[in-house]
């Protein structure tokens, strides 16, 4: 990893999600451990009768997953145990993962036998949906749901170290930063779609001032935020049918995808083209971080 250091921006907003593919937490501090930021994708559901974990991707299955909102009842804490959340279902109703009947108030809900759970299956799986969008597959799948193995099981697969560990519900990498300046450069290139940050789910969005898809030179760099979160940059972020799910005030558009395929498909070493925006990052050394501190690159 390169350790030379020029200032890139500054953090503009920090995210936690505290259940795989719920709605997430806007943050004006944050804690990053080897592992990844403090209380991120800390729970799943799994569908029971299949054993796998249920994502957003899962569009036919869980339509709604995403426009369910999860919040810690109280902030987590280093050396502490994960404290319980609290799941807002859109039809209004809530309750907590420490709640008795909550399994069963999210089986009625999604109309399946789910479970929340705080630990991934070793055979860590989802379903995952392809859109209808040429270029977006480097493997051809287009309108198709397929079996896809993430977390420490994918790595296992591959036969390669995983950088999450086991039971974690992260999917590939840690930790996700994207700039602003993709933000802008996708607004300019289709103003019609809203490319909004909540769409990518990242961690860490950076303000920067420079034009472009920023984060495409910096695979292979050591990123600096604030005085002591130093992430090793290891990935661009392969982009999915997330990117263009409705949630909160956001419509469907799939024309979020299908900008990212004409203007950022990029070849990622060893797997393809695939259309990206931001990137994934380890954590080099640990710490918080808050939001207006400086980004190093």
């Amino acid at each position: 990893m390169s350790t030379s250091k020029n200032t890139v921006g500054a953090i503009e907003s920090l995210w936690r999600f505290p259940v795989k593919s719920m709605t997430g937490e806007r943050l004006q501090q944050m804690e990053f451990t080897q592992s990844g930021v403090l209380g991120d994708r800390a729970y799943a559901l799994i569908d029971v009768d299949t054993g796998k974990v249920v994502s957003a991707k899962s569009i036919k299955l869980f339509p709604d997953l995403l426009r369910c909102k999860a919040e810690f009842v109280r902030a987590p804490r280093l050396g502490s145990d994960t404290p319980p959340v609290q799941i807002t279902l859109p039809n209004g109703e809530v309750v907590r993962s420490d709640a008795k009947e909550v399994d069963q108030v999210l089986s009625e809900y999604f109309r399946r036998r789910v479970k929340l759970s705080r630990t991934a299956p070793d055979n860590f799986t989802i379903d995952q949906y392809h859109p209808d969008i040429e270029g977006a597959d480097p493997g051809g799948n287009r309108d198709a749901v397929v079996e896809q193995k993430l977390g420490s099981a994918l790595f296992a697969a591959i036969g390669a170290p995983s950088p999450v560990p086991p039971g974690s519900f992260l999917d590939v990498f840690p930790v996700s930063v994207m700039t602003t300046s993709t933000l802008d450069r996708l607004k300019e290139l289709a103003p019609e779609t809203r490319f909004d940050e909540r769409r990518f789910r990242m961690n860490v969005f950076v303000k920067t001032s420079q034009p472009g898809f920023l984060e495409n030179d910096w695979v292979g760099l050591e990123l600096a935020l604030g005085r002591s979160v130093r992430l090793n940059v290891a990935l661009l972020d392969p982009r999915c049918v997330m990117t263009t799910l409705a949630q909160g005030d956001l419509p469907q558009d799939t024309d979020v995808l299908r900008t990212l395929v004409r203007h950022n498909r990029v070849q990622i070493p060893g797997i393809g083209q695939y259309p990206c925006a931001g990137a994934y990052a380890v954590v080099a050394s640990q710490g918080s971080v808050s939001v207006g501190d400086p980004a190093l690159a």
